[in-house]
């Protein structure tokens, strides 16, 4: 068999283009087995392809609703909102009521969706959103609008419920530094003091602690110190290596080395990480806040914060 029998050197695009696509499955590629090892071919079109080549791939698997990962490719073309791909796969005979991903189907996902009517009516035995979900979904609307300004990477925060920027302080044992000292210490940004600067700012829901040009507010140590006796999300914008996030709960790390704001939700997930993963698609500071519950109306954490503060010199990495 050629290499082109197959699905090697098949494209991002490549998934659009469905005489491409219908010409390797005529010299003999699999319908049912793709290049990646975690994805079908149907998966792959569902998520990021056109229609024509979701329903062509359709007509040819085995079986339209196979899982990967815990999800069908129907599910796949809701949570990257594609609703052409939808109604492609709908027309092949997915179903969008098969359960999967801690109570998320396709059909109950979608109502979180741009395009919540694609699948009514319902029918009889299947649950809409709970007031929560419903709420969340507004506010996920509000906050990733709030926060657009943000434009560029290298900074680092930690959001933390339910405390203020003066007991965020106290937890670090960190001493006030005024606009003009702030000033001075930055004049050598690559000094440890200048490292050691971080801000402070409260919001509703609780604080937010930044640092506009380095990882620090988000190490480790910092985000422990923080969390005691409440959850905390934190990521570094790392401009050669992506968003690195992590989340401790009460000093210990539930979750380290994420990718806020991207990817796909894995199937042991909870249907609340499910939800704000899919809300938030793109959007890891707002993941971030909608994660430790705050609610701030602007970006001024980065550009105007409440206050700055200097770390005792100790190891954050610990």
């Amino acid at each position: 068999m050629s290499e082109t029998a197959g699905w090697g050197n098949f494209g991002w695009n490549s998934w659009s283009d469905v005489a491409l696509v219908r010409a390797r499955l005529d010299a003999g590629a699999d319908p049912n087995s793709g290049p990646y090892h975690y994805e079908t071919p149907l998966h792959l079109a569902a998520a990021q392809g056109s229609p024509e080549v979701v329903a062509e791939l359709a007509a040819r698997v085995d079986d339209v609703d196979a899982e990967h990962d815990g999800r069908t490719a129907l599910w796949e073309a809701v949570f990257n909102d594609r609703p052409e791909n939808v109604r492609a796969l709908v027309a092949a005979g997915a179903d969008p009521w098969r359960p999967m991903m801690n109570g998320w189907s396709p059909g109950r996902l979608s109502l979180a969706s741009p395009t919540p009517g694609l699948f009514f009516p319902f029918p009889p035995g299947h649950e809409g959103l709970t007031d929560a979900e419903a709420a969340a979904v507004t506010e996920a609307d509000r906050l990733t609008a709030a926060l657009e300004g943000i434009g560029y990477d290298g900074y680092s925060l930690t959001c933390v419920r339910g405390i203020s920027a003066a007991e965020a302080a106290r937890r670090l044992n960190a001493e006030p530094v005024d606009e003009d000292e702030a000033g001075e210490i930055m004049e050598d940004p690559e000094d440890d003091e200048a490292l050691r600067l971080i801000c402070l700012t409260d919001v509703p829901g609780g604080c937010v602690v930044s640092q506009s040009f380095c990882y620090m507010a988000a190490t480790p140590i910092v985000m422990k110190l923080l969390s005691d006796g409440t959850v905390a999300y934190g990521m570094y914008a790392n401009p050669k290596s992506g968003n690195q996030g992590r989340v401790v709960r009460d000093g210990v790390l539930v979750a380290g080395d994420t990718h806020p704001g991207g990817g796909n939700p894995a199937s042991t997930d909870s249907a609340e990480e499910i939800l704000l993963t899919y809300l938030y698609q793109w959007h890891a500071e707002a993941y971030c806040f909608a994660g430790a519950g705050l609610r701030p109306t602007d970006a001024r954490f980065l550009t105007e914060p409440d206050t700055y503060l200097l770390l005792p010199d100790r190891d954050y990495w610990g």
